[in-house]
């Protein structure tokens, strides 16, 4: 097993590590949490696991190898870089660069510029026949300072959120304001731990984010909702992608016409925009957690978002659910959600 961390999106405080626990979890990738840090988790994993990583990750920046961490202090910094063996990571007439990145306002005497020279001057104390390429380098050292922290290593992959912004509700062919963004929809799916052709349902399909995001990342899909609109909308959005799903069916999540599926992902109706037969979203996930728990297999996982109030954890547990996790977000003042993950038991 090898070192790594990796480098998370700031934009919540615990979706971005569960989802990357999540993702090693569902593709049964062996590993060992070393230590949370702000914006970085450091773990020990088979390198293969990065591959995973980047095909499926949301709120993941950027993958590393790990060469060193140690105190953000500058001449510690330095001992560390004196000692690491750089060339043993760099190839013949590869040319190389290094970046580094503050998280927040962490150490903020640390010269960030002046920390990237001298570390590159490390390198090349190191192999003196390497070349700088500051646009295009064959290999990108990585660091982050992090609190009192920095970690230090080769970076192996980065994720850019563009494709994910690509795929936001009003770039699909079908909009509806209850269109989830592709990034959360994303996380969602993985924290939902699907593997690759798992049937993954969304009893409440609406526009098709969550079917979209778990098509892509090959989990076959099926979807379900009230209204004929939606079902049609959701498969205008599918193909705009090139997926074809399983099935989508017109029909009441509270009667599902389905007998199994391996996991289930989804954001039930709320607000004005949404259709809810004139039952309040909790009625409606009281009755539809009843009818989730007959048709997941046994440690089957079910993630879902409702607003705060609905307090979908305890309706979870007093279905016959487990809680793994749960997760508070806030969107506008009127509404925060809540996002579970339940286990059937």
């Amino acid at each position: 097993m090898s070192r790594l961390f990796f480098l998370l999106s700031g934009e919540h405080p615990t979706l971005p590590v569960s989802e990357l626990v999540s993702i090693l979890e569902a593709e049964k990738k062996a590993f060992k949490l070393a230590e949370k840090l702000d914006q970085v988790v450091r773990i020990e994993a088979d390198v293969d696991c990065v591959a995973s990583i980047k095909r499926r990750a949301a709120m993941v920046r950027r993958c590393c190898l790990e060469l060193f961490a140690c105190k953000a202090e500058y001449m510690e910094i330095l001992d560390k870089a004196s000692e690491t063996p750089f060339e043993d990571y760099l190839l013949e007439n590869e040319s190389m660069v290094v970046r580094i990145r503050r998280v927040k306002n962490s150490a903020p005497t640390l010269d960030r510029l002046k920390l990237e020279r001298d570390l590159g001057a490390a390198v090349v104390n190191r192999k003196r026949d390497v070349k700088v390429d500051l646009r295009n380098p064959d290999k990108t050292f990585f660091g982050v300072i992090t609190g009192n922290r920095f970690v230090f290593g080769v970076s192996l992959a980065e994720i850019l959120g563009g494709e994910f912004a690509s795929r936001n509700p009003m770039k699909k062919p079908f909009f509806h304001p209850t269109g989830l963004p592709a990034k959360l929809a994303r996380c969602m799916v993985n924290l939902a731990r699907p593997k690759e052709n798992d049937l993954l349902v969304d009893p409440f399909c609406g526009t098709g984010s969550i079917l979209i995001e778990a098509g892509l990342i090959g989990c076959q899909v099926l979807g379900l909702d009230v209204s004929e609109k939606m079902i049609k909308g959701t498969r205008e959005n599918l193909r705009f992608y090139g997926l074809d799903p399983e099935g989508l069916i017109v029909s009441d999540s509270r009667r599902l016409p389905i007998s199994k599926a391996d996991c289930i992902v989804t954001d039930p109706p709320y607000g004005r925009s949404s259709s809810t037969l004139g039952f309040t979203t909790k009625q409606i996930v009281e009755v539809f957690l009843q009818e989730a728990l007959e048709i997941l297999p046994s440690r089957g996982k079910i993630c879902i978002a409702s607003p705060v109030e609905v307090e979908i954890s305890k309706l979870g547990c007093k279905s016959g659910f487990r809680l793994l996790e749960s997760h508070l977000l806030y969107v506008h003042k009127s509404l925060t959600r809540e996002i579970s993950v339940l286990e059937a038991a």
